[in-house]
C-alpha cells in the first residue's frame, strides 16, 4: 500500500470510531484525492476547527467553490455540525474526513462522480 492508501485507511477508521459513520470508501478515496498534496503536510492535513478564519476558508474554498453551494447561514451551520460529529475535543480533525462529512451532509456525492 502507498502512503495515500495508508491515509485513507486512517481516515476510514476516524469515520468509524470518532464520527460513528460507516464510510463509503470509494467516495472517501475521491475526496482524499481531491484534497491534493494538502493531506501530506501536517499543518494543512487537518482543519483547525477552533479558528474562525480556517472555518471561513473551508466555507469559501470547499463548500462554495468546490461543491458549488450558495453562501448562506446553512453553510456555517453544516461546518459546525461536522465539528460536533467529529467531536469538539478531537484535536486532529483530518481535512479529508471533514470534507467527506460535508459532502455527505449536502448530498453532493455527484461532484466526485
Amino acid at each position: 500500500m502507498g502512503k495515500r492508501d495508508d491515509l485513507i485507511a486512517k481516515y476510514a477508521d476516524d469515520l468509524k470510531t470518532k464520527c460513528k459513520v460507516t464510510p463509503d470508501i470509494a467516495l472517501l478515496t475521491k475526496v482524499t484525492i481531491g484534497c491534493g498534496p494538502a493531506i501530506y503536510n501536517a499543518d494543512s492535513a487537518t482543519v483547525a476547527a477552533g479558528q474562525p478564519a480556517e472555518l471561513e476558508t473551508v466555507k469559501n474554498n470547499f463548500l462554495i467553490r468546490k461543491l458549488g453551494l450558495k453562501d448562506g447561514p446553512e453553510l456555517m451551520a453544516a461546518i459546525n455540525a461536522a465539528v460536533e460529529i467529529y467531536g469538539k475535543s478531537e484535536r486532529n480533525k483530518y481535512r479529508a474526513v471533514f470534507y467527506y462529512l460535508l459532502v455527505k451532509h449536502f448530498g453532493k456525492e455527484k461532484v466526485y462522480a
